[in-house]
């Protein structure tokens, strides 16, 4: 695969060569923690998910939603150009490979921010996969904590907050519409229905009420009496301003349906062209053009279904395509059906089975392992019908674990996937880099918690690569099935250049995309996350070439567990500067 010049490389070349610095190079991680102190201290949700802060800080924060005005991300433009601009009167000659690295993945995030900004309507407000109804349900019921009674007194001060919130968001789907900003057809639609699914049944079963009262029962601080009050507290938030607002937002989707058609990709919008661009450099941290994701993709679903049709003939499977055969094998693996018994439960147990499985495989290819816990957990119900499989880390006191969040919504469950999935999201996947970053106490704080987020590529990268890595290692010995379960989700990855690429750059139709071998909740997931898609197979070829060329240049010399901490001790940057960081530890393999 050819390497595109990413465009961190241009702010590399551009930004370390200017005279004067603003600060010595020795001093730069305390500057860049107070920068990324001073970005997270206006971002509430994001200090709460990573504890960033401790006492009295925290917990002012911990009350508070982060802002959603016009307002808000103007500022935060301007904060990225200031930031940006003093970075450029840095010197980097005598800074250390891990400071350079640093301001690397600062810049490739500040810029991606100044880049982004013209294209916000072309991310809705309101959409069935990130919509800021999805983002509130989430981040309330899942990673604002209930530890003690002060907790459970945030929470309530913010689900006082998220109607004020939502109708900041109405407001601003309101504009964008007038200016020809809608969804599709399907789109819309698939929002209305999670809004019909959290407005059905009043305060006294709405999930934020139910998790609320679930959480508090491991409060130890707190007594039955106080619990109970505490509830009827946030089914009255819930019943007074809550669920009006939803309703409000239903009611807005319903006035723009009419108006809304099933044209899919972001050609259709007013400067989408760029805006896929944007998206798609920022993903994959790449400059490759559609065109050129897109023949990628092509070539990739072709060796993939080759070797996938030789496996599928080996089990009895020879009639029909590869999509037609890998259906049927799906269903020849369903759980036998059982009037009187749920599956699930079995399920997530043959999911964490797979998990210990795995932790016990990679010890032979791994010597660095986090010590933060990993389980899987089923998606919660709101957001089951439209989830993908994800993680969640781990909470930095402990108190929660890593977490693979399974979405199980039934009649049919991903049987074929399952080792893989594992794979992918917990071990040797998401969770080894995630918590590995975490808890690498070399690494400053800002890199720790991944303040400054660069894109998808090194995270999905590295996870598929995950998948390739048990391949290699003969870890579906025996096991066809899975086998064809992993190559099947590297088919999968491969077909998603090619949809999404089609979709936004091709004029591709969502029934295209599902023709082409992808789920109807998939098309639709990259109709409203452009780009995003893309980043898993871009950043698994980068990982891998990088691989074999490091093999190349150190021949005998050449360690797996020395490669993998490499890449997992450097943590979430550009694709550009994982190359310069393998480069360099083979140049020290060498002179060693």
């Amino acid at each position: 695969m050819q390497t595109s010049r990413s465009l961190v490389s241009l702010y590399l070349a551009a930004a370390f060569t200017v005279a004067a610095p603003v600060a010595s190079a020795a001093k730069f991680d305390d500057w860049a923690n107070q920068v990324a102190s001073d970005k997270v201290r206006k971002d509430p949700e994001q200090a709460t998910r990573i504890q960033y802060f401790k006492g009295a800080e925290q917990d002012k924060l911990d009350g508070l939603l982060t802002p959603n005005t016009q307002a808000y991300r103007a500022a935060e433009v301007a904060s990225a150009k200031a930031t940006l601009a003093k970075l450029n009167a840095m010197d980097q000659k005598t800074m250390t490979p891990q400071e350079r690295a640093g301001m690397a993945t600062i810049a490739w995030n500040l810029q991606g921010t100044i880049d982004g900004a013209p294209f916000e309507d072309h991310r809705f407000v309101f959409n069935q996969f990130t919509g800021l109804h999805v983002q509130l349900v989430n981040f309330l019921t899942q990673a604002h904590p209930i530890r003690n009674r002060r907790d459970i007194e945030n929470y309530l001060a913010r689900l006082k907050a998220v109607s004020g919130k939502v109708d900041t968001g109405i407001v601003r789907a309101r504009d964008a519409a007038g200016r020809g900003f809608l969804m599709p057809t399907f789109i819309t639609n698939s929002a209305i229905g999670q809004l019909d699914r959290f407005l059905d049944g009043g305060a006294d079963k709405n999930v934020f009420v139910t998790t609320f009262a679930q959480r508090m029962e491991k409060v130890k601080d707190v007594t039955p009496a106080q619990q109970a009050k505490f509830a009827a507290e946030a089914r009255a938030i819930v019943a007074q301003s809550v669920l009006p607002a939803f309703e409000r937002t239903r009611a807005l989707l319903r006035e723009q349906l009419p108006r809304t058609t099933d044209d899919a990709g972001l050609w259709r919008l007013p400067d989408g062209d760029k805006a896929y661009a944007v998206a798609l450099r920022q993903m994959t941290s790449s400059d490759y053009t559609p065109q050129q994701v897109h023949d990628i993709g092509l070539r990739e679903v072709a060796r993939i279904e080759k070797e996938m049709d030789g496996l599928l003939a080996s089990i009895g499977y020879r009639e029909g395509s590869i999509k037609q055969r890998m259906e049927k094998l799906e269903k020849d693996s369903q759980p036998k059906a059982d009037a009187q018994a749920d599956p699930r439960p079995a399920l997530l147990e043959r999911y964490t089975a797979y998990m210990r499985d795995a932790e016990a495989r990679a010890k032979t290819l791994f010597d660095h392992v986090p010590k933060a816990p990993v389980e899987v957990r089923r998606e919660p119900p709101f957001t089951e019908k439209t989830a993908a499989a994800h993680y969640s880390g781990p909470a930095r006191d402990g108190t929660l674990p890593g977490i693979f969040w399974a979405p199980l919504p039934g009649p049919e469950f991903r049987i074929v996937g399952m080792r893989t999935l594992v794979y992918h999201e917990a071990v040797p996947g998401h969770h080894f880099q995630i918590a590995l970053q975490q808890e690498n106490t070399s690494l400053p704080r800002y890199r720790q918690d991944r303040v400054f987020n660069t894109g998808s590529a090194f995270t999905e990268g590295w996870a598929l690569y995950a998948e390739q890595l048990a391949a290699e290692n003969n870890w579906y010995e025996g096991d066809t099935v899975g086998r064809l379960g992993q190559l099947d989700a590297e088919l999968f990855r491969a077909r998603r250049l090619v949809v999404d690429t089609g979709l936004h750059a091709m004029k591709w139709t969502r029934q295209q995309g599902i023709d082409y071998g992808i789920p109807a909740a998939e098309v639709e997931r990259y109709v409203v996350m452009p780009g995003q898609a893309c980043a898993y197979k871009i950043g698994m070829l980068r990982i891998l070439d990088l691989r074999a060329k490091a093999q190349a240049a150190l021949g005998d010399k050449f360690s797996i567990k020395g490669f993998h901490n490499t890449v997992l001790d450097l943590g979430n940057v550009p694709l550009s500067v994982l190359e310069q960081a393998v480069d360099e530890w083979v140049a020290r393999q060498k002179a060693a």
